[in-house]
């Protein structure tokens, strides 16, 4: 089988690449250059790819062009601009990224009779956040104050769209919250904030620590994909669905920060950050029991053992072990774990 990635320089992109080509596939990819020292780097994912395009996903030409000449069986779709404070900075390329990005990955895909599968990954983000503490199930509104939510719940409402619109491969929509792992490197995400300073010595600055946000390592998310995935190849699993952390996950970002600081020891510590700060969500929780009931799919990792992975990973290499081999061992004992 031969999956095609979209943002596969990217962190969970990194991982799917990774896992698929673990379990046999050919993976090519579609994506910008990958961030400085992240796991698509320093675990050599290019030399494991079929093909690996650097593409603009805003470039329609271009974005048809690598489609077609991959000719892939499945397509995972998961090239975005993923921060809300990017997206404050920076509306325009977050809706055009997001949004119409989405659309030419949609309309190439059309154009590519190889296709028999396609998953549009896009966040807990997209449903009308009402703070409340019962997760957000599939048929909940949709909707987003900051440009980052808005851009995504588009990308979500404009994939249903076009398969009720027009011809397209078997298609699911996947909506997942806060991943955690090995190899992120993103800038202005918690966790790896949080791991930089610790490796620089400094107290790690936070701005929302009494936010609650559904916290899953990075395994637990794309196994959810990949089970999504098969589902669509087996000739189920269409629609929408939330690919979400379990109760114990639900945490604020205090809490997940004194623990990755207990973890990371060292005198290791953390601080709430002064000065204005933009809106973003008091509380995110999504409902996956529709997951759970219909395609058998859980989460295998618990929230302490989730962080407890991260770090482990990030230790490891610091200490000069081999990325590659790292992550391969994640992965083998995450599957044992099934």
């Amino acid at each position: 089988m031969h999956y095609l990635i979209t943002g596969h320089t990217g962190f969970k992109g990194s991982w799917l690449s990774l896992w698929l080509t673990e379990r046999g596939h050919r993976v090519s990819g579609l994506a910008l250059d990958p961030l400085p020292g992240g796991l698509f780097e320093r675990a050599g994912i290019g030399a494991l790819l079929a093909q690996d395009h650097r593409v603009d996903i805003r470039d329609a030409a271009a974005v048809s062009a690598a489609i077609t000449s991959v000719a892939p069986d499945v397509v995972f779709h998961l090239a975005a601009q993923p921060l809300v404070r990017e997206s404050y900075a920076h509306p325009r390329e977050t809706f055009e990224t997001n949004a119409i990005g989405t659309l030419n990955v949609l309309e190439a895909v059309s154009a590519t009779p190889s296709v028999s599968a396609q998953v549009i990954v896009t966040t807990d983000k997209v449903y009308r956040n009402v703070d409340r503490e019962a997760g957000y199930t599939e048929s909940d509104p949709l909707g987003g104050d900051d440009p980052y939510s808005a851009s995504k719940a588009m990308a979500d409402l404009l994939t249903q769209s076009w398969v009720k619109s027009f011809p397209a491969a078997p298609t699911a929509i996947v909506r997942g919250g806060n991943v955690i792992g090995g190899g992120d490197v993103s800038h202005d995400r918690l966790l790896p904030d949080l791991l930089a300073s610790f490796v620089a010595g400094s107290a790690a600055e936070i701005r929302y620590p009494g936010a609650v946000r559904p916290w899953q390592h990075v395994l637990d998310c794309l196994n959810g994909y990949l089970t999504v995935a098969d589902a669509l190849i087996a000739g189920t699993g269409t629609g929408a669905w939330n690919i979400g952390p379990g109760r114990d996950s639900f945490v604020t970002v205090g809490e997940l920060a004194d623990l990755a600081a207990r973890y990371w020891g060292g005198g290791a510590s953390w601080s709430t950050a002064d000065g204005e700060k933009p809106h973003e969500a008091n509380l995110l929780a999504l409902d996956a029991a529709k997951a759970e009931r219909l395609l058998g799919w859980r989460n295998r990792l618990r929230f302490a053992d989730s962080v407890e992975w991260t770090i482990d990973w990030q230790k490891a290499v610091l200490a000069g072990s081999d990325a590659l081999t790292i992550s391969r061992a994640q992965l083998a004992a995450f599957e044992a774990l099934g």
